[in-house]
């Protein structure tokens, strides 16, 4: 955990609005993308995402880190949250149709349409893989995350994360043909 960061939690911890307001605007593109690609809906994303600082204002007092990041914490509310939402959930296979999509907002449908399914096969094909893989995948790809962060937001090394990122890549390259994505 960086000294700053420390401190911040530091202040929050003690109820400081502005640390806390620092850590949710520091943390939410993060953890938002982190939710997405597990359920593929933007307003689910959404809704547990703000569940997800919900829990870490209540539980703030608590936290203690261990020398690692906040949002190591952050992500593992968020992976509990995601399946208790896919266990509780009656509406899982369902494809939300967009309302951008049906008014043509932001451009061309096709593309929009296009962008869309290949978003929906690769949050598909990212099922395919382990949790630790998933989490590399998207702290390293998606969030453009230095190898070093990675390796500290999961508590291991980074040779560790070197060779769980090319299994990762290898399994999602598998999952993905499996899924047809090269055809968009």
């Amino acid at each position: 955990m960086l000294p700053d960061e420390t401190i911040l939690i530091q202040r929050a911890q003690r109820g400081n609005q502005e640390a806390v307001t620092a850590i949710y605007d520091q943390y939410y593109p993060a953890v938002f993308t982190y939710i997405f690609y597990r359920v593929s809906n933007k307003t689910i994303a959404e809704d547990l995402t703000a569940e997800v600082f919900l829990r870490m204002i209540a539980k703030l007092p608590d936290f203690t880190g261990n020398g690692r990041p906040i949002l190591a914490w952050l992500y593992t509310i968020a992976r509990n949250l995601v399946i208790d939402y896919y266990r509780n959930s009656k509406e899982r296979n369902t494809m939300p149709l967009e309302e951008s999509l049906v008014a043509g907002e932001g451009g061309h449908p096709a593309k929009e349409m296009d962008d869309r399914l290949a978003q929906e096969c690769l949050s598909k094909a990212l099922l395919g893989l382990t949790e630790e893989q998933r989490q590399v995948i998207l702290l390293k790809f998606v969030d453009d995350r230095e190898i070093s962060e990675v390796s500290e937001i999961m508590g291991k090394n980074e040779r560790a994360i070197r060779s769980l990122q090319h299994r990762a890549l290898a399994a999602l390259h598998r999952a993905m043909g499996k899924e047809r994505c090269y055809e968009f």
